[in-house]
């Protein structure tokens, strides 16, 4: 005989003990209350004209690239239109560092990492005597500052340089924007009187290319640098008992670098880019630095010109700026790069130690390898795009890298093993 079961789960072991009724819940008494709202007329009246100020601030500046777009934002640091050439960088830490590189002159500088402005600002980090960017653009301002050398907000910081800057923006978007077109040229405004018409048009009629920038950033005279680097950030430098005597010339040079030769025992002589090579053999140096600068090597031949006239006659280093120079001096050719090279991040193949160090850059410009000569060295190559990272020249004592070996900000492999003093020992 069958047996119709109409819930056989109730069957399972789990349901052979029938579970308790839970107790009913007390009802407690209910007390009812009403708030009785009033606002003044002077609000209301505001409210009816729509200016009530709001308790938090909203976007009053607007991104204008030169492909079209529009990006509103919000506004901090110094209020106006400024236009420059958007670039990404992928540096975690360091803003300070890099607000204050003269190689980012009028550029705006969109920072990947999203939160920046934690830990202020201090003296200590500067890297040139002003700000010559164009901009800052960030994801997310920091409402807060800690860290126990701050001295100072960002945003206050760069109210006083005179420098926009710009938050709540996609900076991921612009960033993919910028990798799969290219830098492009934007205007910066927080004047809301300009239409997006003709601020599309500024950034269309303005261009980088072609402009002596080094001008603009180098020093008026010659002098003395003595600083070298602090105690407690003195990662690799045990004391070098000889003393080199060297002339930096300044196409843009950062105070890092300054630090680190005096740090190895340089003695070391500070002269504007357009100081002559006749009155750098006069001083009889026992090497000469040609720095990082901003722009495009192409515009500043008066510099090429010195840089060939010092070839053979002494030691020469040079860094960034200076090492796209010391490419076309020997006779090789230098291009834009689609998005440059802009961080604390990039991997580079030492080919003459066989090893690879995590380098910290800035340019948009690079040697071309296929133009140089016969007799010189590619010794580093960038490993994200088999750029050329660094030059060698044995015959005239020259010896260049494309990166920042002082890394301000950045990782400290390049000094290893004495990477930027290696090119005047050799001398």
């Amino acid at each position: 005989m069958e047996l119709a079961i109409k819930n056989p789960i109730a069957l399972t072991t789990q349901n052979f003990l029938k579970p308790k009724p839970k107790p009913k819940p007390k009802v407690k008494s209910l007390r009812v209350f009403s708030v009785k709202c009033t606002a003044s007329i002077s609000s209301l009246d505001g409210a009816a004209t729509g200016v009530v100020e709001r308790p938090w601030k909203t976007s009053d500046a607007r991104l204008v690239l030169e492909d079209g777009s529009v990006w509103r934002a919000k506004s901090f640091g110094a209020r106006g239109t400024q236009v420059g050439e958007v670039v990404f960088n992928t540096s975690l830490s360091g803003y300070q560092e890099i607000l204050t590189d003269p190689s980012y002159a009028v550029q705006f500088v969109l920072m990947t990492n999203p939160h920046i402005g934690n830990t202020g600002v201090n003296f200590d980090d500067e890297e040139s005597r002003q700000c010559f960017l164009a901009g800052l653009v960030i994801r997310s301002l920091s409402i807060s500052t800690s860290n126990w050398r701050c001295t100072k907000a960002l945003g206050d910081y760069l109210l006083e340089r005179n420098i926009m800057g710009i938050y709540d923006v996609d900076t991921r978007a612009i960033t993919r924007r910028l990798r799969q077109d290219g830098s492009l040229v934007g205007v910066l405004t927080t004047e809301e009187s300009k239409t997006d018409e003709e601020l599309l048009e500024m950034s269309r009629s303005w261009d980088i290319e072609g402009i002596d920038l080094i001008s603009g950033v180098t020093c008026t005279a010659p002098y003395e640098w003595v600083d070298k680097t602090d105690p407690e950030w003195d990662f690799n430098c045990e004391g070098r008992g000889e003393i080199y005597h060297v002339i930096a010339y300044d196409f843009g040079i950062k105070h890092n670098i300054l630090r680190r030769l005096s740090s190895y025992g340089c003695k070391i002589t500070v002269v504007p880019s357009s100081w002559p090579a006749s009155e750098t053999l006069k001083m009889k140096p026992d090497g000469v630095l040609f720095s990082n600068g901003p722009g495009d090597p192409s515009a500043v031949p008066y510099a090429v010109k010195t840089v060939k006239e010092l070839l053979g006659k002494v030691p020469v280093f040079g860094i960034c700026m200076g090492h796209q120079l010391l490419g076309q001096a020997l006779g090789g050719k230098t291009f834009k790069m689609k998005f440059g090279h802009h961080g604390g991040n990039h991997p580079v193949r030492n080919l003459v130690a066989n090893r690879v160090e995590i380098s910290a850059q800035n340019h948009n410009y690079a040697v071309d390898p296929a133009s140089l000569p016969k007799g010189v060295e590619v010794t580093h190559i960038n490993l994200n795009d088999g750029s050329c990272a660094g030059l060698a020249f044995p015959v005239l004592n020259v010896m260049s890298l494309q990166y920042h070996p002082e890394a301000s900000p950045g990782p400290h492999d390049s000094d290893s093993g004495g990477s930027m003093n290696s090119g005047l020992h050799n001398g």
